[in-house]
């Protein structure tokens, strides 16, 4: 049986939300343990993942499109996270101190994120859009995680 296409963004929509959700819950969390390196570097490595799509023809969409997303996501809405995302020294363990502005950051993106969806999808289909909006957060999570390696480096030295 087929799912029809409302279905499916009905079903992207739920998917995305309680991805969006799950991700508050973790960085609300991560505030109250010492992070690592890795802890900072799997998340982007693990996404990194997603560009299998790209060997799918149904996910194909031009170079700009996808230079458009990345960087969209990269110089206009990684700015926030980078912004209040602050790292700290507690004796010999370095956290990540939770900015009681991220949960407010993070449903204004989802938000902006859903309200381009209904736009993009008049262009385009449901796998190219799900593709563009990869990029897009691939684009947010990547300068996010290496301004927060930066950090985590710079308080490494302050040890030693």
């Amino acid at each position: 049986m087929l799912l029809s296409t409302q279905a499916i963004q009905v079903g992207s929509i739920v998917i995305s939300a309680l991805a969006g959700l799950t991700l508050i819950v973790l960085r609300m969390r991560a505030g109250k343990r010492p992070t690592s390196l890795r802890k900072i570097i799997i998340p982007p490595l693990g996404m990194a993942t997603g560009f299998v799509m790209f060997a799918f023809s149904q996910t194909h969409i031009p170079w700009f499109w996808g230079l458009a997303a990345f960087l969209t996501g990269m110089l206009i809405f990684a700015f926030p996270l980078i912004v209040t995302t602050r790292l700290e020294r507690v004796k010999s363990e370095i956290y990540v101190r939770r900015s009681k502005a991220f949960v407010f950051i993070m449903l204004t993106l989802f938000i902006i994120r859903l309200s381009l969806h209904s736009v993009v999808e008049q262009y385009m289909s449901i796998p190219q859009t799900g593709a563009v909006f990869y990029l897009l957060a691939f684009g947010m999570i990547l300068p996010w995680r290496l301004a927060m390696i930066s950090d985590y480096m710079r308080l490494q030295k302050v040890e030693m």
